[in-house]
């Protein structure tokens, strides 16, 4: 069952190159602040698996304190760029 939840990890691990790309080349701020959203989601999923898979819960704490910071990322990068369509 290890082997199931690592290569899942692995999987994710490679759909989030195309956030990466999202990140570096999208075409506006919308898809690059979606392409951060991407890779904040599938590395929270990842450490999920990866702790699942070698058996280690300290994870799971890790997983959820990312997932905090990326809420609170989210709600920065939109504040910011509201604050900039103002002006």
């Amino acid at each position: 069952m290890t082997d199931v939840f690592v290569a899942a990890a692995l999987a994710l691990l490679l759909t989030m190159t195309a956030g990466l790309a999202r990140v570096v080349f999208g075409p506006t701020p919308a898809d690059r602040m979606m392409g951060v959203q991407l890779l904040g989601t599938t590395g929270i999923a990842v450490l999920l698996l990866l702790g699942l898979g070698f058996a280690v819960p300290a994870l799971a704490d890790v997983a959820l304190i990312f997932a905090l910071l990326a809420a609170v990322s989210v709600t920065a990068l939109t504040r910011r760029r509201v604050g900039q369509d103002r002006s």
